[in-house]
């Protein structure tokens, strides 16, 4: 326990990218409609989130600095403002995402419409942003996130053939939905692992702690406890639809059925339990969003930033903090179907990736800012060849999205 409180960053920054509404809806639904076919997606995103977070990690620790302030620096202002306005963009429409994944939950509890919530819900994002000391946000949020685990009991309660899951897991198929429909699935499944906003709030969270060479011992324990867990915690999502939902060939649309396997499992506890679940990954997704916004932009202009740091102090940094949820809202006030939504977010999130992840391959290679700590050989490989997937599941992307109208 003492080793899982330590890496409550990782925890958080794993719930923010593997479990937030993104991966709710693209688990559940790849669940639903492909059984346990893209087990491996979330494996090989494991992997790669693990890889990068590392040297993400390494990076805050050995310099002192988080990544995006050394990519400007690194890279030039130019190529380092292309990935500014890519990630500030794939950040935004996320955090309107995940703003409405929390009107949603709080919908699902109390009946009434998600959109008179998603007022509310901007708000307690910005307290607890103002007030809330990080430490404990992240303790907070990203330890209610395990409550997800419900769904990985829930395979013990319900008629559950695990031959057939396994059988599934190790034999791809389309499952009479069509290679195209399946591909796009993939691609999505994959973009909401590996989000961008991931490496730069992990990276400048551990800044926010004042990570020194002296924890790259903790910073590793973050990333090898924290991603692997959201990672079972999304293939647990995978898992009860493939059970409720795939014999049958049931579709799935909504968050309240992404709840039905727990609920048919435990009943009313069940979905206490989901409701809980599912409105502290949203709200920590927003919280990880929302300050990965105003990270990104204050380390590329030079700003002071920090969420340690007083609105008096960085005055910028908390007016793009606030800009950034107040410009969620006004695109969920749109009445754009949050589920929608969160699926084009995954498409444009899969687009932005390379230009994300290469530069954080790039610094993690100059002895000028790590000296003796760049990255081996081994890392470099796995880098390179998760770079590589990168940027074939972004090529591929938008062509998927048209061919099979967004999955349909």
């Amino acid at each position: 326990m003492r080793k899982l409180l330590a890496a409550t960053l990782g925890v958080l920054s794993a719930i923010g990218g593997f479990v937030d509404i993104g991966d709710l809806v693209a688990a559940s639904q790849a669940g639903a409609r492909f059984g346990m076919a893209h087990a491996w997606v979330l494996l090989v995103g494991v992997l790669g989130i693990c890889a990068y977070a590392e040297m993400a990690g390494r990076i805050a620790a050995v310099s002192g600095r988080a990544v995006f302030d050394l990519v400007r620096e690194r890279l030039g202002p130019r190529v380092a403002l292309l990935n500014l306005v890519a990630s500030y963009l794939v950040t935004v429409v996320t955090l309107a995402a995940e703003l409405g994944g929390v009107a949603l939950v709080v919908q699902l509890a109390t009946g009434v419409s998600y959109l008179l919530w998603v007022p509310v819900a901007a708000i307690a994002v910005w307290l607890v942003l103002w007030r809330m000391r990080f430490e404990l946000m992240e303790r907070v949020f990203g330890l209610a996130g395990m409550a997800l685990l419900v769904f990985a009991v829930a395979l013990f309660a319900l008629p559950t053939d695990w031959g057939r899951l396994g059988h599934q897991a190790v034999h791809l198929s389309a499952a009479g939905q069509g290679w195209s429909a399946y591909w796009f699935l993939a691609v999505a499944l994959f973009a909401s692992t590996v989000s961008p906003y991931e490496v730069f709030f992990f990276s400048s969270g551990g800044v926010e702690e004042r990570w020194s060479a002296a924890d790259l011992a903790h910073a590793r324990s973050n990333v090898l406890i924290g991603f692997p867990v959201g990672g079972f915690l999304a293939l647990s999502l995978i898992a009860t639809a493939a059970v409720v939902y795939h014999p049958g060939g049931e579709a799935l649309d909504t968050l309240d059925q992404v709840a039905q396997p727990v609920v048919r499992a435990f009943g009313g506890i069940g979905l206490a339990a989901a409701v809980l679940a599912f409105f502290a990954v949203t709200f920590g997704a927003a919280l990880e969003t929302g300050l990965s916004a105003a990270y990104a932009a204050s380390q590329y202009f030079g700003w002071q930033w920090g969420k340690r740091v007083s609105p008096r102090e960085a005055a910028r940094f908390h007016a793009v903090l606030l800009v950034s949820v107040l410009l969620g809202v006004l695109l969920l006030l749109t009445t754009i179907d949050p589920v929608r939504l969160t699926e084009y977010m995954l498409v444009l999130s899969a687009v932005v990736l390379p230009l994300t992840y290469l530069p954080i391959l790039v610094v993690a290679n100059d002895r000028n800012y790590l000296g003796d700590r760049v990255n081996g050989r081994w890392n470099n490989l796995l880098g390179a060849l998760f770079l590589l997937l990168i940027v074939v599941a972004s090529v591929a992307a938008i062509p998927l999205a048209i061919i099979t109208r967004m999955g349909q």
